[in-house]
């Protein structure tokens, strides 16, 4: 080779191993943003059901960082995704296992997978599989004696650790312990990543919590550089080191209680962190090392319930830091608080560590929350960083610094209730912005987060730029509340709540989908109805205190062919005597054409209602209908959507109808087709933060100077991963199809 040929080989070789390096500008600390999605159903073989429950709970990665391996419990199978590039993850199909695995490790070319076995919570059974990475071949097994949850290696590969779990019965005394038999801890040596199924110790941790102290429930496992094995006992509130040489158990302590103040308790309607919580057991469940003395728990409080936070420990038991009600408040300032899930709140079950160039991290994943925790770990208080947003039900966290990645196995399907599926997400460290938040709330007075989310509908202020509001639904049944939102900051803010009253109280009974200005400091909102919930069809006009001025239901000559899917949006046209209100109607009524839907109009002078027909797009599956309308520059916009949700997604689109062209007809009249113009798609925007698409774009508003602006529902997080997208599409006139 010549010296010319050296020097460019040396060249090459040293960019690519600074490319692949942690290596960020001095002028901005880098975050990590999602740079990929994988659908654990893209996994399935061509002939299974489609529609068929899978999960990904526990990942982990091959030695070479390049294929993901999770477990997947509901479908009974080892999958694998290759990320040779991370950013376009590819399917490496799914390995079917006799059984239920609950957790995959890797040691070397082989994956060890805890398989449960169970006949029944009575008679647990389980095993060890190990599997050949490349071929996908089972190699051989151990019988473990019980079910399997957790699985951990030690760093030098010489032992593997097994939290023989033996789970309670949820539905047996309503869950209470004990409920034999107990579970235990396995040990297993290795040599060339394989067990010696002859070698297996047991550690009995009988008697050593305060709690069913007869009945231990091994939880999650963890290593460090000395193997020493730290388990949580979750149920029992209790933590054991064990030397994994030995398997004698070498310390043991309580996790403790927290007192919690500011905290929302009740599953009512509303968010309201005016609670508080007295010695609440941590009850733990995963561990991870920090180093070698020190150890973080994600405190999911799965068994009494709402410990809420994350603790990092030293060896013996101290409690050198903990979140207390600190993260749930940050994850509620991302609208992403799942208020029906009181008093458990965000549930944080998973953690991981890493080392990311000179710095570590601590990742702490929220179950309830669908979010992940970025913390600087500073060995004294960990620093916070950002929140990302994951799939549905983050269980499996997984960093790889060598490729600058992180990963999350989001174990919730909702696909039985045509929901979002279960989902891999693959993050990377850049250095570049946070592209989420896009919207978060402020603080109040007490220091406590607005709560926020389920936004329904959207207006633009009429004399300031960037300054909106928006509507939240009846997911919020008992607070419905009027949100100003200031755009103008990035990500955007907001800065006030305003709750929709009769007379002095929380105003019932209301679905509220639309909001539009009065013009004289107050506004008129949508009310979606539904006669089966004594929901009426309505608009209602507020003040500026948020006070229900005048409620005016639609007319008896419509309701008689109402549906359960009524008014969508609200805008408001003219002046005087030609000052009107229109409104769409979501989904087709009783009485309209196949395929055609009402936009209705209301003079406020003369009281009139009036309707015409706009046709929808055809379907492709699911259903079509109208989620929005604002009226600008002599046009109304309307938002149009299909309810799917991912890559089904095809329709979420903005059209426009000139006010010039409607010619409403009264109601129960032949009404006229109005004739629509295809304005812009939001799927490419959609699809920015590498999440999968949402179903619900419901609010769209336009500002003074024409900038449209786009919020999408989260269901209050009720089935939702509590992603809301808020962006701008710049101004509406200059809008083209992507």
């Amino acid at each position: 080779m010549s010296r010319r040929s050296m020097r460019l080989s040396l060249i090459t070789a040293l960019t690519a191993t600074l490319a692949s390096s942690v290596a960020f500008s001095a002028s901005a600390e880098p975050v990590f943003n999602r740079i990929a999605s994988f659908a654990v159903t893209d996994n399935l073989p061509k002939d299974a059901d489609a529609k068929a429950a899978t999960s990904s709970e526990i990942i982990t990665v091959s030695e070479d960082g390049n294929t993901l391996i999770y477990s997947d419990s509901p479908y009974g199978g080892i999958g694998f995704v290759d990320i040779t590039d991370p950013k376009n993850p590819k399917a490496g199909g799914v390995l079917k296992v006799e059984g239920e695995p609950t957790s995959v490790t890797v040691a070397g070319k082989r994956i060890l997978a805890g398989v449960n076995t169970s006949e029944s919570y009575v008679k647990p059974s389980g095993r060890l599989d190990v599997i050949d990475i490349a071929s996908r071949k089972l190699e051989m097994s151990c019988d473990l004696g019980g079910q399997p949850d957790s699985v951990a290696v030690s760093p030098d590969k010489k032992f593997l650790a097994v939290a023989i779990e033996n789970e309670r019965d949820e539905e047996l005394n309503d869950g209470e312990l004990p409920q034999l038999p107990a579970g235990n801890l396995v040990i297993l040596n290795l040599k060339d990543g394989k067990p010696d199924c002859k070698t297996m110790k047991l550690v009995d941790m009988t008697g050593i919590a305060e709690i069913a102290p007869e009945d231990p429930e091994p939880e999650f496992v963890s290593f460090n550089s000395k193997n020493e094995i730290a388990v949580t006992l979750q149920e029992n509130n209790h933590i054991a080191i064990i030397d994994a040489a030995s398997g004698k158990i070498t310390s043991h302590f309580s996790a403790g209680t927290v007192d919690l103040d500011k905290i929302d308790t009740k599953k009512d309607g509303q968010i309201k962190f005016n609670g508080e919580m007295k010695n609440v057991a941590r009850e733990p469940d995963t561990i991870k090392w920090v180093g070698d003395d020190r150890l973080l728990t994600a405190n999911e409080g799965d068994y009494k319930g709402g410990s809420r936070g994350f603790t990092i420990f030293d060896t013996s038991g101290k409690v050198l830091y903990d979140s207390g009600n600190t993260l749930e408040h940050k994850i509620a300032a991302h609208g992403h608080y799942p208020e029906k899930r009181n008093k458990k709140g965000v549930e944080l079950e998973g953690a991981e560590v890493g080392r990311f160039g000179d710095t570590d991290y601590l990742f702490i994943a929220s179950e309830r929350g669908s979010m992940v925790s970025v913390y600087k770990d500073t060995g004294k208080d960990p620093e916070f960083v950002q929140l990302l947003p994951s799939g549905i039900g983050p269980e499996g966290v997984l960093a790889i610094p060598s490729r600058n990645l992180l990963v999350t196995a989001n174990e919730t399907d909702l696909g039985e209730d045509g929901g979002a599926r279960s989902h891999v997400m693959i993050y990377e460290l850049q250095d570049k912005p946070a592209a989420y938040p896009q919207l978060v709330s402020e603080l109040t007075e007490d220091g406590t987060p607005i709560g926020w989310g389920a936004l329904s509908g959207l207006v633009a202020d009429e004399s300031k730029d960037g300054i909106l509001y928006a509507i939240s639904d009846s997911a919020y049944y008992a607070s419905p509340t009027i949100y100003t939102i200031d755009a103008n900051q990035k990500p955007a803010k907001i800065t006030s709540a305003l709750l929709v009253k009769r007379g002095k109280d929380a105003a019932q009974k209301l679905d509220l989908e639309g909001i539009t200005t009065d013009g004289k400091g107050g506004f008129w909102l949508a009310n979606e109805g539904d006669q089966k919930k004594l929901v009426p069809h309505a608009i209602l006009n507020v003040n500026e205190k948020g006070e229900i001025k005048k409620e005016i239901a639609l007319p008896e000559d419509l309701l008689k062919h109402q549906t359960r899917f009524g008014l969508e949006g609200i805008t408001r046209t003219g002046e005087g005597d030609n000052e009107t209100l229109w409104m769409v109607v979501q989904r087709e009524w009783a009485d309209d054409d196949k395929g055609n839907v009402k936009i209705l109009s209301y003079n406020l002078k003369s009281e009139e209602w009036a309707a015409v027909a706009y046709p929808l797009d055809k379907k492709e599956k699911g259903w079509v209908g109208l989620s929005e309308v604002t009226a600008h520059d002599g046009q109304l916009y309307i938002v149009e959507r299909d309810n799917l949700i991912g890559k089904e997604s095809v329709n979420k689109r903005l059209y426009k109808v000139a006010l010039a062209d409607l010619k409403p007809a009264k109601i129960g009249e032949k009404l006229p087709v109005v004739s629509k113009t295809l304005v812009y798609d939001f799927i490419p925007d959609l699809k920015k933060l590498n999440g999968f698409v949402p179903d619900k774009v419901e609010g769209f508003a336009i500002d003074k100077n024409g900038i449209g602006y786009v919020v999408t529902d989260n269901d209050g997080v009720d089935g939702s991963s509590g992603e809301t997208q808020f962006f701008t599409v710049g101004n509406v006139s200059e809008l083209k199809i992507q």
